[in-house]
This record gives structure tokens, sequence and C-alpha cells, in this order.
């Protein structure tokens, strides 16, 4: 692709303002010389990789990243077989850490697969190796006493060595006798060695090996004969301590050459993650989206913005080719906007092809051109003796040369700078030739005669930059269809052209251009018709699509509604089952009683039963009428326990959790002697409320005064209400079944501080209750237990006492 022209587009300084951006040397050099891509998919894939990484920044924000350049080499160069200095260790540590972080975070929000997922997935962190590095070398030119024991060790003789020299050095200074030979009362390094400053005349006087002297000579620095042995002790400490750094950085190239293959491969991963984050980040910046790619020749930009203009400045536009018209002119005053529609339309399609998002809305779409062509700009050259007009035809040639299919040109002023006729029909035959050659055009001009062009020629359209007379300042809005004016005598007059000039000047116009100039004139006042008649309509639109969502709101709530009764109905409906089968013992006893009763006849014991059956079933009639009564908002359980007491939230019951939810998320409870299966979500916790007791039947009277304490003092009789709590229904269930669920409900009652309980196993075989009453007399728990009485379900039923 011919970069030339790429450069008239400005695409080099996005491209620069991106690679600002980017944290190392390598990426931003990578993203300098990126070119646009030809290949759809591709574009497509860079495209959707630049998205991806645009979410996660406004996610997550932006990852901890740091500069690190050349790594890549010098893990090269620690295969070979060379040691990498503390510097290049600390580099290393520094792509590991990069490594590390940004596999963080691209973890630290939840999201579905990305084609960035390679990308991340290349990254190999090393947290072990980094933090080893990190803790070792303290600066390029640093190693910590931890790197190893052994470097601690010699590090320790050192300063002990040193300090016992000093000490016998300022001992020596601060010593009368010998202070008077001294030329100053310091302690100083020469040659890695200390020594003291002694006056040249007493040299002498103090014995030891003369190491310098100073630049006047009236100073030697001698290292006193009682220190020379310390001295060399301390040299020896400081060669083995670089044997001892030249072993650990030995050891650490050493690590690095073994993970080097996976290094280059996340070196390289993490440079492209860095050009992305920089794309991402000019996205941001420009408030830009992604496009969808066409494979065919077209393109739709919708409310396109320039990047380099002032987002607050710009006037977004809409720029459409290649569907209905493959050739565009654009006409309009000076200063219109008419080249910028042109860079804006170029540029934003290069800079998709090129991987960035596009400051336009995000219904757009782009296609994929092989070439760029542009015309754009006075070629004027004084040096190469060309007029602007020449300066043009010589790049237009250029044009003509390379013109092919899926190829965008765009041309500024075209056939401007010579004879008005000549050069309109030299522009007219060279929108010709390239639309000839399949491309897709669009052209800036004043001539009549290629508005005309565009009028008579199917595939080419006219557009105008509109203008607004009154304070004489472009709109720069663009409007597709119709030829603009040029306005130029209007213009002149506002500025203060005499009207006698303007006048003048209209006479010298040929007939055709009146004639021209006067459609012109008619086609402005449709247009502004039209877009009084088009806003009317979205006014209409809005207003229509304000009532849909309304209508649309009212169906969602008598939906809703719907929901909740039926809802509320089949909530009665297992409400009433329950209160039809609890109510089914103390009814079943009451019969039981009145058979018993010996003082009434067979007559009167039939009619006495069907008053009680019927003002019953009249109760259960009574409560079936439906009333809606929504459930009040609660906090649905996530999880549960067998054994658990729960409140099932429709109908405000305590239950108790028989089995861990079903793969369809049922849990099966048991409220009172009803099992049934309730979803997840409609369990609550228990609210800790006191119950309020509920009137006693009959039969549960006449059983409390049947089974009443007679020894009690003052005769009272104590009256004891069985509750659903209290039961353990095992009818149904096998020995093996049944034995668990005993010990399971045994243990519940007692940390429920319970005392009694029934266990309803019926009658039938008598296997169960034989089985039951054997588990109870090996429970340690059971004080004692009985079968039931009348009205407690007599042989049917079990009562058990606890300790």
């Amino acid at each position: 692709m011919e970069t030339s022209y790429l450069k008239t587009l400005e695409l080099d300084k996005i491209i620069a303002r991106a690679a600002e951006g980017c944290v190392c040397k390598e990426s931003r050099e990578k993203l300098l010389a990126i070119e646009p891509q030809c290949d759809p998919d591709e574009v497509r894939y860079a495209l959707e990789q630049t998205d991806a990484i645009n979410s996660l920044l406004i996610k997550n924000g932006s990852p901890r990243f740091g500069g690190v350049e050349g790594v890549s080499q010098l893990a090269a160069r620690a295969v070979k077989g060379g040691v990498l200095s503390m510097g290049e260790l600390l580099m290393v540590a520094g792509a590991l850490r990069n490594f590390q972080n940004l596999v963080s975070w691209y973890g630290s929000s939840e999201h579905d697969a990305l084609p960035t997922d390679d990308l991340f997935y290349a990254l190999a962190p090393q947290p072990g190796l980094e933090q080893q590095i990190s803790s070792a070398i303290l600066a390029p030119d640093a190693m910590a006493d931890t790197a190893s024991h052994t470097l601690n060790d010699l590090r320790k003789k050192i300063r002990a060595t040193e300090n016992s020299i000093r000490d016998r050095l300022e001992s020596m200074v601060r010593n009368m006798d010998t202070s008077k030979y001294l030329q100053e009362s310091v302690v100083s390094i020469r040659n890695g060695r200390y020594v003291v400053p002694v006056k040249s005349e007493y040299r002498g006087e103090v014995s030891g090996i003369i190491h310098d002297v100073s630049s006047t000579g009236a100073t030697v620095f001698v290292e006193p004969q009682a220190v020379v042995e310390a001295n060399a002790r301390i040299l020896q400490y400081r060669a083995q301590e670089a044997q001892e750094i030249e072993r650990i950085l030995v050891a650490f190239t050493g690590q690095v050459a073994a993970i080097e293959p996976q290094f280059q491969y996340s070196y390289k991963a993490m440079l492209e993650i860095d050009v992305l984050l920089a794309k991402a980040r000019l996205a941001l910046d420009m408030k830009a989206f992604k496009p969808t790619v066409r494979t065919d020749t077209s393109f739709s930009l919708i409310r396109a913005r320039h990047p380099l203009i002032d987002a607050k400045k710009c006037v977004p536009v809409d720029i459409s080719l290649g569907r209905e018209y493959d050739s565009l002119i654009i006409t309009g005053p000076n200063t219109g906007g008419k080249t910028v529609t042109l860079k804006t339309a170029g540029l934003l399609c290069a800079m998709a092809q090129c991987g960035f998002l596009i400051p336009a809305d995000e219904r757009s779409e782009i296609c994929v051109f092989d070439e760029f062509l542009v015309d754009i700009g006075d070629e004027q050259s004084i040096e190469q003796s060309l007029s602007t007009f020449s300066g043009h035809m010589k790049k237009i040639t250029g044009i003509l040369e390379l013109a092919m299919p899926h190829t965008l040109v765009l041309l500024d002023e075209l056939g401007a700078g010579t004879d008005p006729a000549e050069g309109a029909a030299l522009a007219v035959a060279i929108i010709e030739e390239l639309r000839r050659r399949g491309v897709l055009l669009m052209a800036t001009t004043h001539y009549a005669e290629l508005k005309v062009f565009a009028l008579e020629t199917k595939g080419v359209v006219n557009a105008s930059c509109e203008f607004d007379l009154e304070t004489l300042r472009p709109t720069y809005k663009l409007s597709v269809g119709v030829p603009g004016k040029s306005n130029a005598f209007l213009i002149s007059e506002k500025l203060g052209i005499p009207e006698r000039v303007i006048e003048a000047a209209q006479q010298h116009l040929s007939a055709e251009d009146k004639r021209l100039d006067a459609v012109l004139g008619q086609l402005d006042d449709l247009k502004l018709q039209l877009k009084a008649s088009q806003d009317e309509v979205e006014g209409l639109k809005n207003e229509a699509a304000h009532q849909l969502d309304a209508a649309r709101q009212k169906r969602d709530e008598l939906i809703q509604q719907g929901e909740n009764e039926l809802e509320a109905a089949r909530a009665k409906a297992r409400a009433l089952a329950q209160e039809v089968e609890s109510k089914a013992y103390a009814l079943t006893d009451e019969l039981r009683q009145l058979q018993k009763d010996e003082r009434m006849s067979t007559q009167q014991k039939a009619q006495r039963a069907r008053e009680i059956a019927k003002k019953e079933s009249e109760k259960l009639f009574m409560g079936t009428e439906v009333v809606h009564n929504p459930v009040k908002e609660f906090v649905p359980l996530k999880e549960v326990k067998v054994g658990q007491e729960v409140c099932i939230a429709e109908l405000n019951q305590l239950a108790t959790v028989l089995s861990l939810p079903d793969k369809n998320g049922d849990v099966l409870v048991r409220a009172g002697i009803i099992k049934t299966k309730v979803p997840l979500k409609g369990l609550k916790q228990p609210e800790k409320l006191v119950k309020e007791t509920k009137p006693q039947t009959k039969a549960q009277q006449r059983y409390s005064r049947l089974t009443g304490d007679a020894n009690r003092p003052n005769g009272r009789v104590e009256r004891v209400q069985r509750t659903a709590k209290m039961e353990c229904n095992l009818l149904g269930l096998t020995v093996d079944e049944a034995l668990p669920e005993v010990d399971s409900f045994i243990d519940r009652a007692i940390l429920n501080g319970q005392t009694v309980v029934y266990l309803i196993h019926g009658n039938g075989t008598g296997a169960l209750r034989t089985a039951i009453h054997k588990h109870l007399r090996g429970n340690r728990m059971v004080k004692s237990f009985r079968l039931g009485r009348y009205g407690e379900g007599e042989s049917g039923v079990t009562v058990v006492e606890l300790k």
C-alpha cells in the first residue's frame, strides 16, 4: 500500500498519538510501523481485540505495567552462556512482573471468551524466580546481603574487620604521642586500604606502607603497620565477596536460560498486549466504537467525527458510499467542511484497517480497501516549476496508474487552477475513467458542470456542505442528494460589495447558469421543507415509541398480576390440602368416640356423624375462595441441610428439610404431616415470632381431660397440645428408611428441648412398629415409650418420652 497517501490523510498523526500510550519502547516502535491490513477477516479480528481490551479497561482500569526494553535479547544471551549483570536481571524480573500483573488484571473481572484470550494465556509468570531476583538484587550495582548465606557471612566479616581497623586508627589519631605527626586527625582510604595522613617530614616516625602522596608533597598517606594484616584480610574478603556475587549471577542466569523458550513467547505476547492497550486508551480518549466490517466494497459512517478536531467543536457527519452510488460529488462554499469530510471518510476507514476503533456511531460499517489514493491540498512547487494545476495533475497521474477495484479515491477541488470550462471537462473525464476502474470516489468541486453531471449520471450523487447565510458561517453538515451553491454573490453582498457590482456580475452569468442557480435555490427550499417534515416525523415516531413502551409496561404488569393470582390460587390449594389432612386426625378421633358412646342409639350416632361431616365440609368450602395476597419480599435461602427448620415463604408455614435440592432445584420438606417439594428459592429463614395458640378441637379437649394428671395439686389437669413439630410421619417407609428418620427426628427434638414426641407408623403388618420399638430400646436418649392411647392414634402411633 502506498504510504504517502496515508500521510496526506494524517494517519501518521493518529498512530503517533496512540504510540504515546505504549509503555515499552519495543511496542511503541511496533505500533509506529503499523500499516492498514487488507484482509477483512484480519481487520475484523484486530478490531475485536481492541474492543475487548477497551471493555476491560473500562471495567478493570489500567493494569500495573512497567516499561522494559531489550529483555528478549537478554534471555537469548543467557541461553548462549553469557552471564547477566544485576541490572539486566532486574529487567528480566520486571518483565516477569509484567506477566503476572497482566494475568491478574485480565482475570479480575468475569467475562466470556474474548479474542484476546490467546495472548493472555501465552503469558507464563514465574513468581518464584521474579521474587528471588527482586529480593536478592536491590539495584543495578547493589546485591542484598540476604542473597546467600555465604555472602551474608562475608559481609559481616568485612564490617567487623573494618570496625576494628577504624578503632585502631582512631586511637592512633587521638594519641598525643602520634597525633603530632599527622597532618589531620582523620582516617581515609587509598587503593581500598585504610590510611592516615602523615606530615612528609615525619614519615619515618610512623611505620607502615605509603600508598599515596598529596599534590603538594606535604602529606603522605601511610597504612600503619598495625592494620596491614587487617587490611589484607578485607581485600581477601572482598575478593571472596565478588566471587560469591558472580556465582549468584551465574545461578540466576541459568534459571533465565531454562525458561527462555516460554519467556520469549510470553514477551512477544506482552508487547502485543501493550500495543492493544495503547489503541484502547486512544479509543477511550476519542470516545470511539468498533464498526462492522463488510466483505463487499461499501461503507457507511454514522455521526463520524474527525479525530484530530476537538470533539466539542467537531460537527458529526453521515457518509455512505458503495451501495446506491459509487461516486459522491461534494459542493458548497469555501471553508464549508468539504475537505474535512473527505479526510474524515478516508482516515476513519484507514484507522479501522489498522485495528483502531473509530470516532463514529457503533452502527457504522466499513469495508477494506487495498489502496487509499488521495489528492488533497495545494501541490504547487516552485522548485519543480509546477503550478497548482500542474501539481494536481501530476498527483492524479499517479492515482490513475494505481486505481483499481477495492480502492478509495479522494480528490479535492478536482480540475481547479485552470480555465473553468476546460477544467470542468477534464474533471468529468477523470471521474468517468476512475469509475471504469471500479473505484469508490469522493470529490469536491465548485464547477456547475460537475453538479449537472452528478444529476444526470447513474451511480453519481451530489452532496453539499450547508452554509448559514445569516451568520456567514458554515454549519459543517453534509446533505447527500442535493448539490450546494457557492453563494458567492450573497456572501460578497454581506461582506459589503456594492449592490450594483453584484447586479452587474449576475448579468454576466449565462442563461444556463442562471437556470441552474434557480434550480439549486429551489432545491435548498425543498431541503428545508424536507428537514421540517423529517423533524415532524421524528417527533411522531418518538411519541409512538413512548406509547408503545407504556403499552408494553402495562402488558407486563397484567401478566405479572395474572401470575401472582395463579400462584396465590396454588398456595391456597396447598394450604387447604394441608388443613384437610391436619383435621383428619381430630375428625377421626371424634367419630370413633361417637361410636363408643353407649348412651346414643345407632340412628342418633349416624345423624350426629352426618352433622359433623356437613359442618366440616362447609368450613372447607368456605376456605376455597382465592384472595390475592402477594408474597412479601424475602431473602431466599441459597442452601439447606437435611433436618434444617425452614419457612415456606408463600404459605408462611414452618417445615423441616428432608432432602437436599434435586437437579431441578426442588427441596423435599415436611410441614406437619405433609411431605411436599418446594423450590429452594421459595424457602426462607423462619421468623422468630410467637405463634398464636390454635383453639383445641373437642376431641383434643376430651383427650386432655382424659390424660390429665389427677394427682396434681388442687386437682388441676394439665392440657398437652400435640403439634406438627412433635410428630414424625413414617407411613409408607420401609424399615431401612424409617430407622434413620427416627434417629434424626429424635436428635432434633432433643436440640429443641422437647420431652415427648410421636412416631406415626400405622398398623399394617406390625413389622415397622416392631422394628421401631426394638430400635428405641437401644437408644440412650429414650427414657420410655408406649403405644398411643385413645385419641393419640392408638396402636398406629408410638409415644416416646425423651431424657
